[in-house]
């Protein structure tokens, strides 16, 4: 097969994983984990072929019905969307072993239906270099993710989801007007042709295509829970099962990436008037959402709300470096976003464990019967803290010094510094107290009705939590990577070439 057909097929696999564990409900419960679990492990043996071919830095691009750019619809495989569509995969195949492990996929209908389509949706959205189909994506993602996030019931859950869909229903409709608005002024919605179109733009239409712009970015701000469009996220991630949190863990990054792939195509340095017209936008919002991510981190009542701040302020972390806006900076920016993401994800899945292993205390922060297993769940817990609030050794911290280096040259080098630094202080101390609650302040006199120790469950955790160790040994190769992205991604025009002078498939020709 042409490199230029595969990148489909990373849309077409959870695809057809969805219709069949559909059609295979009727069959039990066993046939449908089997399914799933096949086609979510097929998805990632996939990920890992194309981010080896993507690392060519060539750029794979599809045809859909093999109409060439713009007339018809592209999808575009280069190293920042392979990186994506990994990253998702891996935490696809550990949330849904977790899921299993805890029977969590019993507890409603259609889980794993629900689940192939996120995927679905997910790989569609890193991969389509059209703005109206990223809209299509956008829409399937978040339909699968409603089933997901309310999988199982429940009053908090229901609260959490009600919030989640009314804001989200929001942004669409308001990425409807802003494409409608781009439409209307450049007649295209190939994002590279757009990009083509608005380096030409006459002066009198920069308003309109400004207004536009940033009217996608508070469309993106949703979906990524920028301030001040952030207060669905604590809510819904802390209230859905550990084994979803854990792959919303990549949702918020969808938000992220349109952001790095469409604000930065289209107001690149060639957009002239119009370049860099997010950036600094995108700083500042990211500055205040970390404040406010660091604020909801010490004032959460349970350990599940506080990863969904500790998320919170992962992505704020990365605005910052979306916002430096310098090929350095992006690289950065994007190995921490590996570190984030697994590492989030993972003490999504600790904190459920802990709170099973809590009873009738759960994750809440405060003090309850001694932890079965506390010293083994303690050291973990201590791990991971260490890892996501951006100590030294661990990826956390290699993350933070490499953007911090990237912000020397910003104008904004004192407020990033203060506010980093700052942030990563009070969100240490306020991890240490959670920790003292969970595993000191122990009553011994209180009925201990805890589960027992999980050990496949707790395998996933532990493949998550120990990314960051890993992420520490092969800094060096990742981080060349990671360069490599950011510089493939700086040459826009190599990116424009790539989509505009694709040929149609001719067959065996």
């Amino acid at each position: 097969m042409m490199l230029s057909q595969l990148p489909i097929l990373l849309i077409l696999l959870p695809l057809l994983g969805g219709i069949l564990t559909l059609f295979a409900r009727p069959k039990g419960i066993a046939l449908q984990r089997l399914l799933s679990l096949f086609f979510t492990a097929a998805l990632l043996l996939l990920s890992i072929y194309m981010v080896s071919i993507a690392n060519s830095g060539d750029y794979s691009v599809y045809l859909l019905g093999n109409w060439t750019a713009p007339f018809g619809i592209v999808m575009v495989l280069d190293k920042l969307s392979a990186l994506m569509v990994l990253l998702t995969s891996i935490l696809a195949v550990v949330a849904l072993a977790y899921a299993i492990s805890q029977d969590t996929d019993k507890n409603g209908q259609h889980f794993h239906v629900l689940y192939q389509i996120q995927l679905f949706g997910l790989n569609g959205a890193f991969l389509t270099g059209d703005l109206f189909n990223l809209f299509v994506f956008f829409e399937v993602l978040l339909l699968a993710s409603y089933g997901l996030l309310l999988h199982g019931g429940g009053r908090l859950r229901t609260k959490g989801g009600l919030h989640y869909v009314v804001i989200n229903l929001v942004g669409s409709s308001l990425f409807l007007f802003a494409v409608g608005t781009l439409y209307g002024i450049l007649g295209t919605l190939n994002i590279a042709d757009m990009s083509t179109h608005i380096a030409q733009l006459d002066s009198m239409d920069q308003g309109i295509v400004a207004a536009a712009g940033l009217l996608l970015l508070v469309v993106f701000g949703i979906k990524a829970a920028i301030f001040p469009l952030y207060l669905w996220l604590p809510g819904a991630y802390a209230n859905t099962s550990a084994a979803v949190a854990a792959l919303f863990a990549i949702m918020t990054k969808v938000g992220l990436y349109a952001i790095i792939r469409v604000h930065g195509t289209l107001f690149s340095e060639q957009a002239g008037a119009l370049a860099g017209l997010h950036a600094d936008v995108v700083l500042t919002l990211g500055l205040v959402t970390l404040a406010m991510a660091v604020l909801g981190v010490y004032a959460a009542r349970s350990l599940k709300e506080q990863t969904a701040f500790l998320i919170l302020a992962s992505v704020a972390t990365l605005l910052i470096g979306i916002g430096i806006n310098t090929t350095d900076a992006m690289a950065a920016t994007l190995y921490y976003l590996i570190h984030s993401t697994l590492i989030g994800a993972g003490l999504f899945l600790l904190a459920d464990i802990i709170a099973r292993a809590r009873g009738s205390y759960s994750d809440r922060l405060r003090a309850g019967a001694p932890i079965k297993q506390a010293i083994f769940l303690g050291s973990i817990f201590f791990i991971t803290t260490i890892a996501i609030v951006g100590m030294p050794p661990l990826s956390g911290f290699i993350g933070k010094v490499m953007i911090l280096e990237a912000a020397i040259s910003s104008a904004f080098s004192t407020w990033i510094y203060a506010v980093i630094l700052v942030g990563s202080l009070l969100m240490i101390m306020a991890m240490a107290r959670s920790g003292s609650i969970l595993f000191y302040q122990v009553d011994s006199s209180l009925d201990d009705d805890g589960e027992k120790l999980n050990l496949r469950a707790t395998a996933m955790a532990l493949i998550l939590v120990f990314a960051s160790p890993v992420l520490v040994i092969a800094a060096g190769p990742i981080s060349e990577f990671t360069q490599s992205v950011a510089s493939q991604l700086s040459n826009h025009q190599s990116y424009i070439n790539a989509v505009m002078s694709q040929p149609a498939y001719q067959g065996g020709k």
